[in-house]
């Protein structure tokens, strides 16, 4: 059975890395007019999109940018978000700092955190914001998939250091993944098999980002791993309480899986499945209500739904100012894909209504 899975995951991950590695090669599709420079922020390569300067202005928005990939694939390098990038700095006229940070299997959780973290607050000093010509209140930190998982975790740590002068606006995530207390949610159970990243994929992105056992996979998918014998996870489950957190269109029918009895010895060896940094859902309701304005992307067709939803649940009602855009027939990961061939209309409608948003909030 392990077998089975660990060659289905080894299929899936070659199909993905040959898809970037094919799209990689593909021209860029916005201006010729952003300049494009690779820095590195405190030991962490970044590449900085920067639009020309104008005449009637002094200072430029900025958008902080951490890709996605499961922790594993991807880079901020890539056409698929060179391109992203290129477009949103041209689009709202914004310096686009997008994080390089380095993934599985070269380091593992909380590595993929620290980079995301450190390269942030690098650039937030006043001398960086500066050198960059960028507007202190006016920047957002966003990401993707992985990505929407850091920038999560990172917006959480930078809204609790004391010493920050400069702290985000926004936030804007994009279909994140934001736990791994509830493999069951009403998304996980609808789209278990959804191309892209079916469910067990997504288990699998974990295990290897806290470093973890295939073995375990099976444990983690029936929720044994927070049975209500598990101690350790009874104080975070009325934070992931779905029944209470997501509205009757994304519950249906579905039912909770809540075993009532399972392994307390995974979340000992893994306790990093309990860790807000990696787990950004699970933080506390003051932390919460220390966040800024915040945009959460959704797709029908993802896994990841629920996360996202939960998350804009449950920052509104620590009184954060939340917009949850949710697209019914769109797919987990389609933003990147909107250049030929896979121009997908999915892709351009979430993009555009991203960049959207940010125009008019940042």
């Amino acid at each position: 059975c392990h077998l089975i899975h660990y060659l289905r995951l080894s299929h899936h991950l070659i199909v993905l890395n040959y898809l970037i590695c094919t799209f990689d090669k593909l021209k860029s599709v916005s201006s010729e007019d952003i300049k494009i420079t690779d820095a590195v922020f405190d030991g962490v390569e970044v590449r900085v999109f920067e639009p020309p300067a104008k005449g009637d202005e002094s200072l430029k928005r900025s958008v902080v940018y951490i890709h996605g990939g499961g922790w594993a694939l991807a880079s901020a390098r890539t056409s698929l978000y060179n391109n992203l990038c290129r477009i949103m700095a041209e689009s709202l006229n914004a310096v686009v700092v997008s994080v390089e940070y380095r993934l599985v299997p070269k380091v593992c959780f909380p590595e993929q955190y620290h980079d995301a973290l450190r390269a942030t607050k690098h650039f937030l000093q006043p001398d960086v914001l500066a050198e960059y010509s960028v507007d202190p209140s006016r920047i957002a930190i966003s990401g993707d998939s992985a990505g929407g998982n850091l920038a999560a975790a990172v917006c959480q740590q930078l809204s609790k250091d004391e010493d920050l002068t400069v702290r985000p606006k926004l936030q804007a995530l994009i279909y994140p993944v934001l736990q791994a207390f509830d493999f069951n949610t009403p998304s996980y159970q609808q789209n278990m098999n959804m191309p892209v990243l079916p469910r067990y994929v997504m288990v699998h992105y974990w295990i290897d980002y806290i470093n973890g056992n295939y073995e375990l996979a099976h444990e983690l998918l029936v929720n044994n791993h927070t049975a209500l014998n598990v101690g350790r996870a009874l104080s975070f489950r009325a934070r992931l309480n779905w029944t209470a957190l997501l509205p009757p269109s994304f519950q249906k029918s579905y039912k909770p899986v809540v075993q009532s009895r399972g392994t307390a010895a995974i979340v000992e060896r893994l306790p990093a499945l309990l860790d807000v940094r990696a787990v950004p859902l699970l933080a506390d309701d003051a932390t919460l209500a220390r966040q800024p304005r915040t945009y959460v992307l959704t797709c029908e067709n993802d896994v990841l739904r629920d996360d996202g939803a939960m998350y804009a649940t449950r920052l509104e009602r620590a009184g954060v100012p939340v917009t949850l855009d949710h697209f019914h027939d769109c797919f987990h990961g389609c933003m990147i894909f909107t250049v030929w061939p896979t121009d997908f209309s999915a892709g351009v409608q979430t993009r555009n209504s991203y960049i959207k948003w940010l125009d008019e909030n940042l």
